[in-house]
């Protein structure tokens, strides 16, 4: 009976060897064999097909048995070649899977940043994880996200993080609201306005709280809740409130004049961008070369954003 799971890599490299070589003498010396070792091996390999590899009568022809074999040989051979490539690849950083979060608010620069990611690294696969600042901390926690765009890195889990860039944020009004143009807006002023926010959780909606406490000395204000930043944006548009949003959302209104930014002490809030991953443990090589991708490439993409929101208010 043939036993093709007796057959190993040796074997088929002591084959390969003769067939090229044409002589025992030779195959040995290029893979660096004794000729009583290649003969050994042959003599194993026809052991479990049962059948003689070579027509030694006519010096090493295979016969229809050992060419079945040399081709199989050479297409196994051609896989571990590849298959050593891959690893090198993936010890380079170059190829392979990796997730990155993206907080709800990064989701307005990322496919941007992700497609010159993409570019300068066409053999790696990224998959965006886009939810709020809650789930994308737990997702960094379980190990689900590897690298993450945020805001204020968090405590828990302790993590490695990277200033990427500028990211302000400020209240915004539709064109034509009774605030639009009036300078110095205290908090009184905003009294019976309806501010449009995110639901707990979000990093802005906690940057909102901190700045209506502040400037509103305890004052109640009335919030209604939405599920994303697009819909508080198009709500905002239509006249049911104001927002206080990051001003990357919301680039493209301001410079049409379809919405504008309040004008109030300690606005716009100055926040930064930041790239992080877990810091109690070692990268692997993708995420690793990732990172310095996006360090770099961010910086570029967040200052270029920046630009054009302070070229919407000029």
């Amino acid at each position: 009976m043939i036993r093709m799971d007796a057959v190993t890599l040796k074997q088929l490299r002591a084959l390969l060897a003769v067939s090229d070589n044409g002589s025992l003498t030779l195959a040995a010396g290029r893979i660096g064999l004794t000729v009583p070792a290649i003969h050994a091996q042959l003599a194993g390999l026809e052991s479990a097909i049962e059948g003689p590899l070579f027509d030694r009568s006519a010096g090493f022809v295979p016969t229809w048995e050992g060419q079945a074999m040399i081709d199989a040989a050479r297409r196994i051979d051609a896989a571990m070649d590849r298959a050593g490539a891959e690893i090198d690849a993936l010890r380079r950083g170059e190829v392979g899977r990796l997730v990155l979060g993206v907080v709800s608010t990064a989701k307005y620069f990322a496919p941007r940043l992700v497609r010159n990611l993409m570019d300068a690294m066409p053999g790696a696969e990224i998959a965006l994880s886009v939810g709020n600042r809650e789930a994308t901390i737990e997702g960094l926690a379980s190990g689900a996200i590897d690298l993450a765009l945020m805001g204020r890195p968090p405590r828990e889990p302790v993590v490695v993080a990277s200033d990427l860039g500028p990211h302000p944020h400020g209240i915004v009004l539709p064109a034509g609201h009774r605030l639009d143009g009036r300078r110095g807006v205290t908090g009184a002023d905003l009294a019976d306005e309806v501010f449009l926010a995110r639901e707990p959780g979000s990093g802005t909606r906690t940057l909102m709280t901190r700045y209506l406490d502040r400037i509103g000395e305890g004052r109640d204000y009335r919030l209604v809740e939405m599920d994303s930043n697009e819909t508080i944006k198009q709500a905002v548009l239509a006249g049911l409130g104001i927002a206080f949003l990051s001003l990357h959302t919301v680039t493209d209104e301001l410079r049409a004049g379809r919405l504008v930014l309040l004008d109030a002490a300690g606005l716009p809030i100055d926040r930064t961008w930041y790239l992080v991953y877990r810091g109690d443990r070692a990268l692997p090589p993708l995420p690793a070369r990732m990172a310095s991708e996006i360090t770099t490439r961010a910086r570029a993409l967040l200052t270029e954003i920046d630009a054009e929101w302070h070229a919407a208010q000029a």
